[in-house]
């Protein structure tokens, strides 16, 4: 199963649901790491995501917002918009401890 993807001006969309939870989370972060900075990518999916938001948090923080544009019961819905570059080529993002080098 494939997910669904659409893209407007400012957001693209996936929605997860048809995928298995185990390739939910590389489809999301490919995703936001291919985002240009101040686009937002919506997450629709069965199920509150929101131990995502502390994944994000420590792999990007100050880098995204997070807001529910639906919170269930049997739908919701994730905007997430991104700040700046997540991950730059040769920099690690810190949030190991390492400084990239």
């Amino acid at each position: 199963m494939t997910s669904t993807a659409t893209a407007t001006a400012s957001t693209t969309t996936l929605d997860v649901r048809v995928l298995p939870c185990e390739q939910r989370r590389e489809l999301i972060f490919s995703t936001f790491d291919d985002l240009p900075a101040g686009q937002t990518m919506e997450i629709v999916n069965d199920h509150d995501i929101k131990p995502l938001q502390g994944v994000f948090q420590n792999l990007v923080p100050g880098k995204f917002t997070w807001e529910y544009l639906q919170q269930g019961p049997d739908l919701w819905r994730v905007a997430i918009r991104k700040l700046g570059a997540a991950r730059t080529a040769g920099q690690c993002c810190g949030s190991c401890g390492g400084d990239g080098h």
